[in-house]
């Protein structure tokens, strides 16, 4: 490994892709069903579709929820719609992931 790349890596400033790339690693991408695994658990995509998913759920469950939980009327139904809550945004955004990693012949 050079210097340059060293000092690149060693930046805490460099985006998930600028670092990939100096290290000489391609973000994934995928053309067939099997390869989608492959991309949404790759770790820079990983942790903005999480991070989108905990800011824009915690704003929906707010919204919808936040009256019955502080009322102390929360059911067991009321949580698990609070989970579907988060996993509307998180499905979301990795689908938006998904159409841009997507590699075309």
């Amino acid at each position: 490994m050079n210097e340059i790349t060293q000092v690149a890596l060693a930046s805490s400033a460099l985006t998930p892709k600028v670092a990939s790339e100096a290290r000489g690693l391609e973000p994934p991408t995928w053309s067939r069903w099997n390869e989608i695994f492959g991309v949404i658990k790759y770790p820079p995509y990983l942790k903005k579709t999480i991070r989108i998913a905990v800011i824009v759920g915690s704003v929906l469950f707010l919204i919808n929820h936040l009256d019955e939980v502080v009322r102390g009327q929360a059911t067991l139904a009321v949580w698990i719609k609070g989970v579907a809550t988060y996993l509307v945004p998180f499905c979301v955004a990795n689908m938006g992931v998904l159409v841009a990693a997507r590699r075309q012949f």
